[in-house]
């Protein structure tokens, strides 16, 4: 069966050249503190938190991992529901603002397959998937 219903418009989210200023210095540093340090004075930019999440992953620690996933998923929703999405729809991994949110969805899709969590490890990697499919493939590596 066809959907006859269009598609609503991507959702692009604001960039923050701020954030990611720093967020490239706390790379150049490559410390837990430089990270944690980004996500303090940028606590809505979700990139900080996948950076912390990826990391946590890294060095298995998955409690951590899925808590700084879960603060950036929550507040990368807050930031679509600002820029107009109302609970679906296309987030393009192109756009780059968007990609701290889909990383911290994939993020928190590994961390609760870790810990247990498998009906929300399935919802947040179809999430991401119905999000963009190339967010996930991009992802599936890392």
């Amino acid at each position: 069966m066809q959907n006859l219903l269009p598609e609503p418009p991507a959702t692009l989210l604001p960039g923050d050249d701020e954030a990611e200023a720093a967020l490239a210095a706390a790379r150049e540093a490559d410390t837990d503190e430089a990270y944690a340090s980004v996500a303090a004075q940028h606590p809505t930019f979700s990139a900080a938190w996948a950076a912390l999440g990826a990391r946590a992953m890294a060095s298995g620690q998955v409690v951590a991992a899925y808590a700084y996933a879960r603060t950036g998923y929550h507040r990368g929703l807050d930031q679509l529901r600002r820029s107009g999405w109302k609970g679906h729809g296309p987030v393009p991994w192109s756009h780059g603002p968007n990609q701290g949110f889909l990383r911290c969805l994939h993020v928190l899709s590994r961390a609760a397959g870790e810990i247990g969590e498998s009906d929300e490890a399935a919802r947040c990697a179809q999430f991401l998937r119905d999000c963009d499919p190339a967010a996930g493939d991009a992802l599936s590596s890392t």
